[in-house]
């Protein structure tokens, strides 16, 4: 089983349940792993080439401060 750490950051401001967005960054793949408002709209969704293997979230533009490689910071990831 691959391993997601604990969140980076999370925002709980934008969301109802205080659960979401959050970042989460993957210690194995190095990758980050997002959660946000799934895109349901339908007309959004057919503006966009999305293979079947993939889904679509909407994730808040002040969300980007958090990445270091957006930030010119170091990585909050040891």
């Amino acid at each position: 089983m691959q391993r997601v750490g604990e969140p980076v950051v999370a925002d709980v401001a934008g969301s109802p349940e205080g659960k979401s967005p959050t970042v989460y960054f993957d210690d194995v793949t190095g990758n980050y792993i997002l959660q946000g408002w799934k895109v349901l709209d339908l007309e959004r969704l057919s503006q966009m080439d999305i293979p079947g293997h993939e889904t679509v979230i909407e994730f808040p533009k002040r969300m980007m401060q958090f990445f270091p490689e957006v930030n010119g910071g170091s990585s909050p990831i040891a």
